[in-house]
């Protein structure tokens, strides 16, 4: 259509006679196919990249749990004594489910040497994967959780390194600073070593570095913390994140790497022998805090799943991801 401009623009400035004029047309006639095909073509439709493709909601846990269950089997493949726990298991056969969707949980622990209290591998199709972790009081490695939460187009992800001995985190203030023994006594100087000792062990600069650099890597996300209660509070540890997103191929990927990353970095706190128990380590002690943790991990888990999925079914997940509350044991058999 320009060229159509252009010629006629020539003729009418031009004093051509009409034999004349005839002539330029049918030369010009001749180049115009030449000369139009090195124009760039106007393409029809522009192809998404894989980041902005919307996952489905089926999919994307899915995908999750097949990591998940990879990530479970590569614990296992570590600590060999991690063990089925049968009665607290729920498998396609117990036909339970939240909404009409399939509910899956894979309960283990390991109450030898490696002193594991409760893992739990729970997916919920289309909706939920979490997968929880707590240690025993013969070691001194964080807790892990680590869940993945979607509703509609939008995933929430959490993940968290629970600390094993009370830091105050609660008390954390906007400036990142904690009360002094001015306010807190003596009691402020424990609470400051329980956090130093974390920070070296586990919550290091590299920990860090990695974690804010996945936040940074999802696309469109933001932090998203909806009322926390007091049992949320008492039980985040430094690390803790949550942000929600928008369901799409590239931020489920983004989100199944770190968590299988998260994994990694369990692993390798669980195997090392500087965090297992010390002679003379008031064991009891921490069993009796670890015993409360739990209740209160689980009161946060029934606040939130019971937000997220009702009544009636958060409690039922909330009681099968948080595994018994109270074993007697320390160290020994469940």
């Amino acid at each position: 259509f320009p060229y159509r401009i252009c010629i006629l623009v020539l003729l009418l400035q031009s004093n051509l006679s009409f034999y004349g004029t005839m002539r330029l047309l049918l030369q010009l006639s001749l180049l115009l196919p030449v000369a139009t095909a090195f124009v760039r073509p106007t393409p029809q439709f522009v192809i998404p990249t894989s980041s902005s493709l919307k996952a489905t909601a089926v999919d994307a846990i899915a995908t999750l749990e097949r990591s998940q269950a990879a990530s479970v089997d590569s614990i296992v493949a570590s600590i060999p004594d991690l063990s089925p726990k049968p009665d607290f298991s729920w498998t396609a056969a117990n036909g339970i489910s939240v909404a009409g969707s399939p509910v899956t949980l894979d309960a283990r622990d390991a109450p030898g040497p490696a002193n594991i209290a409760w893992l739990s591998s729970l997916s919920v199709a289309s909706k939920l994967c979490s997968l929880t972790i707590f240690n025993g009081p013969l070691t001194n490695v964080p807790h892990l959780v680590s869940r993945v939460i979607v509703q509609g187009d939008s995933m929430q992800f959490i993940l968290d390194f629970r600390p094993r001995a009370y830091g105050a985190y609660e008390m954390r203030r906007p400036d990142g600073t904690y009360p002094g023994p001015d306010e807190l006594g003596r009691k402020s100087f424990e609470y400051s070593g329980a956090r130093m000792e974390f920070d070296t062990k586990f919550g290091t600069e590299a920990v860090k570095a990695w974690l804010s650099s996945t936040v940074t890597s999802l696309q469109g996300a933001s932090p998203y913390d909806p009322s926390p209660t007091d049992f949320d509070l008492l039980t985040r540890g430094p690390l803790f994140t949550s942000v929600t997103m928008p369901l799409t191929d590239a931020n489920v990927a983004t989100v199944t790497a770190a968590r299988e990353q998260a994994v990694k970095y369990w692993i390798s706190w669980a195997k090392d022998d500087k965090n297992q128990h010390r002679p003379g380590a008031p064991v009891n002690s921490q069993y009796v805090y670890d015993t409360k943790f739990k209740q209160n991990a689980y009161g946060a888990l029934l606040n939130e799943y019971t937000r997220i999925f009702g009544a009636e079914d958060g409690s039922k997940l909330a009681v099968g991801d948080s595994g018994p509350l109270d074993e007697a044991y320390v160290g020994g058999g469940s």
